[in-house]
């Protein structure tokens, strides 16, 4: 028996098939994603969509799905807001419904407790300063900034990430009666 020729410009279904099955070893990944890595393994787009379509056939590639375990796991483990992770599903070629429907797991107060644990382990690296130095105010806002702003990279609404900071820095005792939240903007 001959074996099957390859296509021109790519490999055959088994071996895209192979090479997917390898990828999703590692992790849950998109159909996006899997397009890709084959494309630029050189598999054509027609043998890469019959791979794909029996994959998904099996269950093995669900979008929906990925997007589910994506938000869940980045939420928990990294930490990422909702803006976030809807920015990098959108960047795994995930569709609006999908990502919408994944990002519906996690309410306002899930996202403002996950913020709140973030910024309490920030806080305990970090060393406010004495209400009574000189520089207190100018030092608190440029901590408020710091911790503001690792919120928003995450993906945390900016008003969130404000209220946050300024509950957990009245918890520890700085003076936050002065603050203004367009100041920080």
């Amino acid at each position: 028996m001959e074996p099957e020729p390859e296509p021109e410009g790519g490999g055959t279904e088994a071996q895209a098939k192979d090479a997917c099955l390898r990828l999703l070893t590692d992790r849950a990944r998109s159909r996006h994603e899997l397009e890709t890595r084959l494309a630029k393994k050189g598999f054509t787009p027609t043998v890469t969509a019959a791979v794909l379509d029996k994959l998904a056939a099996a269950k093995l590639v669900d979008d929906g799905a990925f997007a589910e375990q994506w938000v869940r796991s980045r939420h928990v483990y990294a930490g990422k807001g909702k803006q976030a992770l809807s920015r990098e599903l959108r960047h795994k070629g995930v569709s609006i419904e999908d990502s919408s429907a994944a990002l519906e797991q996690i309410d306002s107060e899930d996202e403002r407790r996950r913020a709140t644990e973030l910024v309490r382990k920030k806080c305990r690296t970090l060393s406010l300063p004495d209400a009574d130095a000189p520089d207190a105010r100018a030092e608190r806002d440029k901590t408020v900034r710091k911790l503001v702003g690792m919120l928003a990279r995450r993906g945390y609404p900016q008003g969130m990430a404000f209220a946050v900071v300024k509950t957990e820095l009245d918890r520890l005792g700085a003076d936050t009666e002065d603050f203004d939240g367009d100041r920080f903007g």
